[in-house]
């Protein structure tokens, strides 16, 4: 199978992710399905779609939203059986989704922590449609669809129809907005510090935080004032980008992490 892309352009794999999950803590919460597009140069796909054992209960109201239950996962693997194989497939590629870098990312990362492959998202392009559909429109992904693709969502919350859809508002975002087509310059236009939004600029341009105590507060100055605090931060469960940022500033005024 192949796409035809109008707007973007690869210069390497892009994997486009969605999961449907036992609830939104992407913390606590498990993967009952992944669905992965990849797309390389060219427009050549190759999917990849597991349903996973999450090990507990699929609470009701979760089954409600993807419709699947405990029956459907029963004689599923767990996710640390599936994990190398899907490490494997997302070596070397940029990711992208809809909602990715604020849940399906994060989830992502803590699973593969859980199976002891330590998952990066640093240097790669993470492509967001949710983020730049709610920089211009604000809305969900069946609005997305409909607005952007002229068409209706069938299938809601199947993950690989839904990880079509994403790839294909995401192209037509580029075109629509002049973005730039190339993930990484879409990456470094749409995203302001880190992939989970951890931490922002402020208007002068200076990193600040986006969470806890310090929310608004810049990150060097938290780094000389209490680089305990920073120290506790590395360890919670941030990805990666956002952590090298907090070593960084450690390392800047000779604190390091301790």
């Amino acid at each position: 199978m192949t796409v035809e892309l109008k707007h973007l352009a690869l210069t390497r794999a892009l994997s486009v992710i969605d999961l449907e999950t036992t609830g939104t803590d992407v913390r606590a919460d498990r993967i009952v399905e992944i669905a992965v597009l990849t797309v390389f140069p060219g427009g050549k796909t190759a999917p990849f779609v597991r349903r996973v054992n999450p090990g507990r209960p699929i609470p009701p109201g979760a089954s409600a939203v993807h419709g699947i239950t405990d029956a459907d996962v029963a004689g599923a693997p767990a996710f640390a059986a599936i994990a190398p194989d899907l490490f494997a497939a997302l070596v070397g590629s940029d990711l992208a989704g809809f909602g990715i870098a604020t849940f399906d990312v994060p989830l992502l990362v803590n699973e593969f922590a859980r199976a002891r492959l330590p998952f990066r998202v640093g240097g790669r392009a993470v492509l967001d449609a949710l983020a730049v559909y709610r920089r211009h429109e604000s809305r969900d992904l069946t609005a997305a669809v409909r607005f952007y693709l002229g068409t209706e969502r069938t299938s809601a919350h199947a993950a690989l129809a839904d990880a079509g859809y994403a790839l294909a508002v995401l192209d037509a975002q580029v075109g629509r907005y002049g973005l730039p087509p190339v993930p990484a310059d879409l990456h470094a236009a749409v995203s302001q510090v880190d992939v989970g939004g951890a931490f922002r600029r402020d208007p002068g341009g200076a990193v600040v935080f986006g969470f806890g105590k310090y929310r608004g507060r810049p990150l060097a100055g938290v780094a000389t004032e209490d680089p305990g605090y920073l120290r506790w931060v590395l360890g919670q469960s941030f990805l990666d980008d956002a952590l090298a940022l907090v070593r960084g500033a450690l390392d800047a005024t000779g604190a390091g992490a301790k």
